[in-house]
């Protein structure tokens, strides 16, 4: 027979906690993707590394929260531990792929791409996994349909927040992007639900069936390392200050080869201006700091053998 489904058992208050969760992970990735861009090389994949986990951690514990309010009147509801945890780390490697594609990358349309495909395919892997540890006197039937519409949401929220994680600057640009983030990834997820159905044993009996108890525990982890994400983040000056911007090389460092508007590195002139500052430009900013450093080297050893 056909379980009554209860989604909101709780009223909106899980829902609301689970938005929260996914915007909290949302903000403190993108503002450490932000970070990564005006950070050293050395430092660079930590900070990404960083960015990736709390997107992850943010989304499943999301996930999690709002399956507290998931019931089905008929049976009780148990978790598998070791496919909940392996959700979990699905979760975080997937937005992991996509971090580091276009934090190495930048937004160019084949990197982005590829990237949001790869990691919105993951983080509905990550929901399904989620939903396939469940346990109860019965089994989960979906409708493909809405599977799919969930999928394609999950793609799109997935590459626009790549998008926006090497591209939004500011403080406050950076929190209203985590919010269109939190919305969807939480359409995402209440979606996916909505393609579910239960038909449950005929010998099963009638159950509270609260999945409370067995749910909470597994949300300690995540929960104290978002905690710690944001005091790291919290800590950092450039961060808070919302001084994210990787800083050019001034033009008059370079004498005569400099200008007002830029400066000759080579035979290219690099541009000045308000525009956005790609990753390659960082890149080879640390190159032409390396490229001074040896010339102011070489020159002071030249001037001891004189």
């Amino acid at each position: 027979m056909h379980g009554t489904i209860d989604g909101f058992s709780y009223g909106m208050v899980t829902p609301l906690v689970g938005y929260v969760m996914a915007c909290l992970g949302s903000a403190l990735g993108l503002r450490c993707t932000v970070r990564s861009l005006s950070t050293r090389r050395a430092r660079k994949p930590g900070w990404l590394a960083l960015g990736a986990a709390s997107i992850g951690c943010g989304i499943w514990t999301m996930h999690f929260i709002a399956m507290l309010g998931f019931q089905v009147r008929e049976t009780p509801i148990s978790y598998d531990s070791s496919l909940t945890f392996l959700s979990l780390l699905v979760a975080v490697a997937v937005v992991g792929i996509g971090v580091f594609i276009v934090g190495y990358l930048g937004t160019r349309p084949a990197p982005l791409l590829i990237a949001g495909l790869l990691t919105g395919l993951g983080v509905a892997g990550m929901h399904y996994l989620g939903m396939g540890a469940m346990r109860m006197n019965g089994q989960l039937d979906y409708s493909p349909a809405v599977v799919a519409v969930s999928v394609v949401i999950a793609v799109v929220a997935a590459t626009a927040a790549l998008w926006a994680a090497v591209s939004v600057r500011g403080f406050l640009a950076s929190l209203g992007a985590s919010a269109v983030m939190g919305v969807a990834v939480t359409g995402m997820h209440y979606t996916g639900m909505a393609a579910v159905s239960v038909r449950v044993d005929g010998t099963a009996h009638t159950a509270e069936g609260s999945s409370l108890l067995n749910v909470l525990p597994m949300l300690v982890g995540p929960l104290i390392f978002l905690v710690l994400a944001a005091a790291v983040v919290m800590f950092d000056p450039l961060l808070i200050m919302g001084d994210d911007e990787p800083r050019r090389r001034p033009a008059h460092r370079n004498g005569p080869q400099g200008g007002e508007f830029g400066e000759f590195r080579g035979n290219e002139l690099r541009e000045y201006g308000t525009s956005r500052i790609d990753i390659a430009d960082v890149a080879s900013d640390e190159v032409w700091d390396a490229r001074e450093s040896r010339t102011e080297t070489l020159a002071s050893h030249g001037g001891r053998r004189s």
